[in-house]
């Protein structure tokens, strides 16, 4: 945005009573903050929902004074800024009413790619669900998705550092400005993902880390991305904020189930059970549920050779898909006696090295 505009736009969201859906409102009414500031007394009242109250803090000089000092952060920190008219907000973001009018970036963020999750749960995750996360991302590598997460302890973190590790492009949402980092713990983090990735928050230089700022951030987790991945929840957990919220956007949700005797699989369980979440056990449920089809992505998936190498399983499934034609995803597990959770990992694997491809009602078949 120009600077002229952007310190408007500024100005119009510390007008007290204007959040992000008002904001839009008089936006699409007068076409830019500043002729809204500009704008009549009795021109304004006829805009639905805009009362006296508003009007009256529009002529108020207090916003302008916090507007420059914030503009003044964001030009000596060579802060983004994103406007959600923009062609380079993120695109589902912007299908949201309530998504931020600003969010302010820093890094190295590309949203031209159509592949973004998002990966929540909750911070005293276990080794189970830290294996699992690792395990799913290496394995969605070569697809190349970007990994949306809220940079916090725990299951975000994992995630954060195993896209860094696989060389895929990294988001945090934050929770306060980008004065700061938290935890202070994560600043050795901080890098690496902005060399692929970066940081992103709607909140200004003068917010803190406070409780409500976390489930506001949560809201751009849950719609900024194709689909919401819970790994572990308590079943009072924040993550469940966020999966409803995805649900609300009209956003696929997946949860990873667990032992129901497990505090922090009750939340995932809970969210199977009232079908507020697809079971997940393995990057081929996510690829074939958001049909993210293997086939279009020729420079990350592993073309087919004359000699591949296959491991000891992967040549045991191969060897009986030879003898017929297709075969169920569930009849191939009791055959080869191998748990499905483990069969579906493997059969991604195989899809990538070009041997095996997946058919309509899980059923697969050898190239």
């Amino acid at each position: 945005m120009l600077h002229q505009d952007l310190l408007y736009t500024l100005a119009l969201l510390k007008v007290e009573g204007i959040g992000d859906v008002t904001a839009k409102k008089l936006l699409a009414h007068l076409g830019s903050a500043e002729a809204i500031f500009k704008a009549k007394t009795s021109e304004l009242a006829k805009i639905e929902g805009i009362g006296p109250f508003i009007i009256k803090k529009l002529q108020d000089s207090l916003a302008f004074k916090e507007a420059e000092s914030e503009l003044k952060f964001i030009q000596s920190e060579n802060i983004q800024t994103l406007f959600y008219q923009d062609a380079l907000y993120p695109e589902r973001l912007k299908q949201c009413n309530d998504s931020p009018v600003l969010l302010f970036t820093t890094g190295n963020i590309n949203f031209n790619n159509r592949k973004i999750i998002s990966i929540v749960g909750t911070r005293q995750v276990t080794s189970y669900g830290a294996d699992f996360c690792k395990q799913l991302i290496a394995d969605l590598a070569p697809l190349n998705p970007m990994i949306v997460s809220g940079f916090a302890y725990g299951v975000d973190i994992v995630a954060h550092q195993a896209a860094i590790e696989h060389n895929l492009p990294t988001i945090g949402v934050l929770a306060h400005g980008l004065n700061q980092i938290y935890p202070k713990n994560h600043k050795k983090y901080m890098a690496k993902m902005e060399q692929n990735g970066g940081f992103m928050t709607e909140f200004w230089s003068s917010s803190n880390p406070d409780r409500e700022n976390f489930v506001k951030r949560n809201r751009i987790v849950a719609g900024i991305s194709e689909a919401t991945i819970v790994i572990e929840s308590a079943e009072q957990g924040g993550s469940l904020l966020t999966a409803n919220m995805a649900n609300d956007y009209h956003r696929e949700v997946f949860a990873v189930p667990g032992r129901v005797t497990d505090k922090y699989s009750q939340g995932c369980n809970l969210l199977i059970k009232t079908n507020k979440a697809q079971l997940l056990t393995s990057a081929a449920d996510l690829i074939y549920h958001l049909n993210w089809d293997l086939k279009k992505e020729p420079s990350k998936a592993i073309q087919k050779q004359l000699f591949v190498a296959l491991e000891n399983e992967e040549q045991l499934i191969y060897d009986y898909l030879q003898k017929g034609n297709k075969e169920h995803l569930d009849t191939i597990a009791i055959d080869c006696q191998m748990p499905v959770f483990k069969l579906s990992s493997i059969l991604l694997g195989m899809e990538l090295k070009g041997v095996v491809r997946p058919l309509p009602g899980k059923y697969f078949e050898i190239i």
